[in-house]
């Protein structure tokens, strides 16, 4: 269960083994036992005695911005074997290894994309459905270029893979663009603040996403801020931002589904300068399809698995093989 504070003033504190949340004088308790995370999305306060109570019991609690995205968060102390790994990780700019980890990573990010547009084509117009073909086609044959890309050092190659997965990403978004209906129509990915209203859920919805690749990380003892694709230079959490890419579609399916079903209103957005903020409605209607969607089971890697598990399952993977392969 994930415990999400999205109303200005809530305030959480605990009551024995319990967590209580009171929003606008009502209260809500919950056993601690069965919270996986709390989310804190806007002006609430949390106690100290919550706080402990969530690191006894390896809660995270994280803090997001306006936008979604996290900008601190509270962890229990105990790492795993995080010091072995990232002697591992620092090694993989410069072997085979860590060239070919990110074309898996960036491949499953591709096939992603191109089911997801495959699924488009149901019950959509024959026009739509040969724009939606002619992207799968060109997104195929940047995933070809890609595989064909030797397994040199990733210094060697980064600049030609990235070039290709940008493509990609241009033309996939190109296409969602003209396959949404016409009143959400949008030309491509814009940042904070969104341009329109689909980018601007979707970018909440990535800053969800990173929140629990982050969590992954470090519960499987890798490091977030070592990564490979994505270099020490961007002070950021570069490893997250390299292993995020396999679920980007996941969110996509999740907010593309919300407008073509018509639930999502106008009136879930703050206009800004320059674009547009999700508020509270927007904020409730997403998380709760991104929780819906992340308790259904699918089929994954020959297992049949929540898809809310498939970060930390496929994070685990990685912290194995990178042990296995590289060494300490």
């Amino acid at each position: 269960m994930k415990l999400v504070i999205n109303t200005p003033g809530g305030y959480i504190n605990k009551v024995d083994e319990r967590f209580k949340i009171t929003v606008e004088d009502v209260k809500q308790e919950y056993s601690s036992k069965k919270v996986e995370q709390i989310l804190i999305t806007t002006s609430a306060t949390i106690s100290t005695d919550a706080l402990k109570l969530a690191v006894e019991n390896n809660i995270d609690v994280v803090f997001l911005d306006y936008g979604g995205k996290p900008f601190a968060r509270v962890w229990h102390p105990k790492l795993g074997s995080i010091s072995t790994i990232r002697r591992c990780q620092l090694k993989l700019i410069d072997i085979p290894l860590g060239t070919m980890l990110s074309k898996e990573w960036i491949i499953q990010k591709l096939d992603n994309q191109i089911e997801h547009l495959q699924k488009l084509k149901v019950n959509r117009s024959e026009e739509k459905s040969v724009i939606l073909d002619e992207a799968i086609a060109k997104i195929g044959k940047e995933k070809e270029a890609i595989l064909s890309i030797e397994d040199l050092p990733i210094e060697e190659v980064r600049n030609n893979i990235e070039g290709h997965e940008g493509t990609a990403g241009r033309i996939y978004f190109n296409a969602l663009g003209k396959a949404i209906p016409s009143q959400y129509e949008f030309k491509g990915r814009s940042k904070n603040p969104a341009e329109d209203m689909f980018n601007c859920m979707l970018n909440y919805a990535y800053g969800i996403l990173y929140s629990n690749v982050e969590s992954a990380c470090i519960i499987a003892g890798i490091d977030p801020y070592i990564g490979v694709m994505h270099t020490d230079n961007y002070n950021k959490k570069a490893m997250v931002f390299d292993i995020i890419e396999m679920y980007r579609g996941y969110m996509d399916e999740i907010v593309f589904r919300l407008f073509s079903k018509r639930q999502v209103k106008r009136d879930m957005f703050d206009e800004v300068k320059g674009g547009f903020w999700l508020n509270k409605e927007g904020k409730q209607l997403l998380i709760g399809a991104v929780n819906d969607r992340f308790a259904e089971k699918i089929r994954y890697k020959e297992r049949n698995i929540e898809l809310g598990n498939v970060i930390q399952y496929d994070c685990h993977n990685i912290a194995n093989r990178i042990l296995k392969e590289v060494g300490a």
